[in-house]
């Protein structure tokens, strides 16, 4: 099938909006971009369209996420205590254990269709974590990868006390994607103490914040963030707004 690639994105600010809605608004993206690969499929050729690809900025509320191949075990509150914190529990359809979403926390949605940029799933994970790893440097903060673990680390060299900082699971068909990164900028790391993160019980977590000892502007992160996910992508990134579920 000969389809003219797309690089354009549409980049969504969803702002603080709730687990259950942001995760349904990603599935309605990613189902119909599938949709439109299996219809270009059994159309003649040159009559077939591009695929759209989507990029969604967000915060949650209080939020604990299980992917698919994580142990229940490793949440360490009970419904009550759940209630008490404030906060809500998920099992969802990605890949990778156990992580906490929260106010002060960059969490980042690709939809991509990879057969618009490229087919490899392992790339894809290097890619957002290389982002992260750039938009730390524009800070000062040395960051990279710790093999055999998924996200970006500090103190990932000595590891004499490694700490993630940003978390990634992913769930992908026919080459679209969903879920994506969880980016600590000024995350309140307290709500870590009950669960076991990613399922990884001998390293820490941390945040920007906890290592420049101070807040961060999260416009000013998202921006450069942005800018460096289009740039490694090679994305040209349009502005588009929210369309509620009833609407589409």
């Amino acid at each position: 099938m000969n389809v003219v690639k797309n690089n354009e994105v549409s980049f969504i600010h969803l702002g603080l909006m709730d687990y259950q809605q942001a995760w349904d608004y990603q599935e309605l993206l990613f189902a119909a971009t599938i949709q439109k690969k299996i219809t270009n499929r059994n159309l003649p050729l040159g009559e077939n369209s591009t695929t759209p690809n989507f990029l969604i900025f967000c915060q949650h509320p209080h939020v604990f996420t299980l992917g698919k191949s994580g142990s229940l075990a490793h949440l360490l509150l009970d419904d009550v205590a759940l209630q008490d914190k404030e906060a809500v529990f998920y099992k969802i359809n990605r890949g990778g254990d156990i992580t906490y979403h929260g106010p002060g926390q960059l969490v980042g949605y690709p939809i991509l269709d990879l057969d618009n940029f490229f087919t490899d799933i392992h790339k894809y994970l290097r890619m957002l974590e290389e982002a992260v790893i750039l938009t730390l440097a524009d800070y000062g903060i040395a960051a990279g990868r710790i093999p055999g673990l998924t996200g970006v680390w500090i103190d990932f060299e000595k590891q004499e006390n490694p700490r993630k900082i940003c978390a990634l699971g992913v769930k992908s068909s026919r080459w679209v994607t969903m879920h994506g990164f969880a980016f600590n900028v000024n995350t309140d790391l307290s709500y870590f103490n009950y669960i076991v993160p990613c399922g990884i019980r001998d390293k820490a977590v941390t945040s920007m914040e906890r290592e420049l000892h101070q807040k961060l502007d999260m416009q000013q992160v998202e921006a450069k963030l942005k800018h460096h996910i289009a740039s490694l992508f090679g994305m040209s990134l349009q502005n588009a707004e929210f369309s509620s579920l009833s609407e589409r």
